[in-house]
């Protein structure tokens, strides 16, 4: 099934017409949602990959990492399921927006950086040990891709209404 085809299925799905059948109020919950998805995904990454950058070096990678990355899987859900409401109310419109095209590849960069990161040794580590200077550049550089590839998934899903 070719991308158009895709977005006239999904904006003809249960989901399309439930977003568009069940009132203004559904879309605006829904959206408010997915913002806050969106928010509690980002605030908790930025604050993770600014730690592997080397910000509060005081404060444990430990300590930070288990909340942040329980944070973070638990906005992603929120986001992805109401994103997808949101997308399926009127897909077809999307057709041939650039921003779309965008968010939906730096979203699964964003997921595969986040997998090489967890199956590191380099983070394996740093729950039961101090890192040494190669392993925290390691993932300061995986952080420093993340912050990238979120940033861009943020921006371009900011971006899809403007074009």
């Amino acid at each position: 099934m070719d991308f158009p085809a895709f977005m006239a299925w999904l904006e003809e799905s249960f989901l399309g017409h439930a977003m568009r059948d069940t009132g203004v109020w559904t879309y605006a919950v829904v959206n408010l949602f997915h913002i806050v998805g969106v928010a509690i995904l980002f605030g908790s990454i930025l604050i993770l990959d600014l730690r592997l950058l080397g910000a509060w070096k005081h404060i444990p990678l430990s300590a930070l990492s288990k909340p942040a990355v329980t944070m973070a899987g638990a906005g992603f859900v929120i986001a992805a399921i109401t994103g997808s409401g949101l997308l399926a109310t009127t897909a077809t419109e999307y057709v041939g927006n650039p921003f779309l095209i965008i968010k939906f590849v730096a979203i699964p960069m964003g997921l595969l950086n986040v997998l090489l990161v967890h199956y590191s040794e380099s983070w394996k580590a740093h729950r039961i040990r101090s890192l040494s200077k190669a392993e925290e550049k390691r993932l300061a550089r995986m952080g420093a891709v993340s912050l990238a590839c979120w940033f861009t998934a943020v921006s371009a899903g900011r971006m899809i209404g403007y074009w």
